[in-house]
Formats: C-alpha cells, structure tokens, sequence
C-alpha cells in the first residue's frame, strides 16, 4: 500500500498504508452491467446502503449512469432524477462517507451540495475537466480514473501511469490539493482481457504516482471471460482479485458484496502487513 498520507472524507480521516478500506457500489440505474441496478427504489437503495455500512463498508459510492458496454449515455437531469432522491435519504441514513460515481459537472455540484463528500470521475476528468473545479470549490476528494475509447496500447502499463499524471496535473491546476487526489487504474475500461490481467499484475507500478490507489473489479467482465460465469457467480473470482489487489497496494477496493469482500480485505490484509496491526 501507499504511503501517500491521510485524505479526509466526509469527516473521517483516511490514512493510507494502515489497512485497505472497502467502497460498497450503490447502483441507482435500470441497466447495471452486474444486474444490482435498483433504478427509482429509493427504499432499496437506503436498505442496501445500511446493510453494506453495517457489514464494514468504509464508503458508499452511489451511481445514476450505467458504465456497462454499449450503454446509452444519459442526460445530466435524468442522472439527477435517478441519484439525488438516493443519495439525499442515504446522507441522512449512515454515518459513513458518501461518493457519487459521475463524470458530468452538473450532477457532481448537485451531489455535493446533497451531503457527498468524494466524486468518482471514471473519465478522469478527459469528459470535462472542469469537474476538478467542483472537487476545489467544494473542498472534497476527486477520484481520477483511467479511460479512453478503444483498445489500442504501444506500452499498455507506461500509458495508464502518463493518463493518469495528466489527469493529477489536471486536477491540481484546478486546485484540488494532492491530499485530496485517488488514482484508479480502470480496470475493464478501455482495456482487453489481455490488458486488465497485465495491470492487476503490475498494480503495484500504480505506488510511482504518490496516490492512494482504488481498484474496481467486482463481477468485472475480466472475471467472466476467465471463469466463463454471469455476473452473479463471479463472487470466488472478485474475490480473488481484492486478495491480489490488496498485495499489489490497492488501498481502496470497491465491491458490490460487501460483507464477504471485508472478510477477504482483512485476511489478505493480515498476510500483507501483518495480523498484530488489526487488532
């Protein structure tokens, strides 16, 4: 893990290098490529959010827009519509931190203002950098994350790391303090199976950046390629990349099953830094 200080979200002091924490997705879409999507159910997502914060989640990352292949884009105000009524009754309902999961600069500044404390660009701010502006102003972390379209690489691991110092360049002209910035290498975006494997594998390459690093890979298509398996089944295979991630210096791992994955994180944790700094 990094030892790229203490970011505070939402309140809480995250210092990083002491233990991996677990981000629980809340996916507030009809569409969700992993089929958790709970659209409109605003009860759902508030039992859902309380289950996970009970079961060890350290965030909750809350999503209007689907990210799965070939997904239709959506508007600003349809995002809105799906995520505000959510999040505003989750802020209310836990005493964890709440991210929202968006790449639109309307949504980000609607969302903050409703109680989240992080934003999750999976565009790295390449959509609209001004995105960065709301993290500033706001006063919140900004997640950067790799991405582009098309699969094509000269030096896959080299790229991801330039993308995402322009994405940190980025984000601090615009000023957003370093403390403040989390890498995340993208996984399944813009990337072969080739690709997402070469990355987990080099994770570690991630620490040269200075950055907390978060690592998506639940239900992942990466693990149904490999495993031949729905989205349903990939639990054994997700958790067998946060145990791998967790080794490679993931700091933050973002899960849909919450209460097996903390299980998995301090376990591995347990291995990697020793069982005498979780007690």
């Amino acid at each position: 893990m990094t030892g790229a200080g203490v970011t505070r979200i939402g309140g809480r002091e995250f210092r990083w290098g002491q233990r991996p924490f677990v981000m629980g997705i809340i996916n507030v879409t009809p569409d969700s490529f992993s089929g958790d999507g709970l659209a409109c159910d605003v009860g759902a997502a508030v039992a859902r959010a309380q289950e996970m914060e009970a079961a060890g989640a350290d965030i909750l990352d809350i999503g209007g827009e689907s990210t799965r292949p070939g997904s239709a884009p959506i508007t600003a105000d349809e995002e809105l519509g799906r995520v505000l009524p959510a999040l505003e009754r989750i802020v209310a309902a836990v005493k964890v931190p709440v991210s929202i999961d968006t790449y639109k600069v309307e949504v980000a500044r609607r969302a903050v203002a409703a109680g989240a404390s992080l934003i999750n660009d999976v565009w790295g701010l390449k959509q609209d950098p001004a995105l960065a502006r709301v993290a500033a102003e706001a006063g919140v972390p900004l997640v950067v994350m790799h991405n582009q379209r098309g699969t094509c690489y000269v030096d896959l691991v080299a790229e991801v790391l330039a993308s995402l110092r322009w994405s940190l360049g980025r984000a601090e002209e615009a000023g957003v303090p370093l403390e403040n910035l989390i890498v995340d290498p993208g996984i399944g975006f813009g990337k072969t199976l080739e690709h997402n494997l070469e990355l987990m594998r080099r994770l570690r390459e991630l620490r040269s950046l200075g950055r907390p690093v978060l690592l998506g890979t639940s239900r992942k298509s990466m693990i149904g390629l490999v495993l031949g398996l729905p989205p349903d089944q990939r639990m054994e295979g997700t958790a067998a990349t946060v145990a791998l991630g967790i080794a490679g210096g993931a700091d933050i791992v973002r899960v849909h099953d919450v209460a097996p994955m903390v299980r998995v994180c301090r376990m591995a944790d347990a291995i990697v830094r020793g069982y005498s700094t979780l007690r």
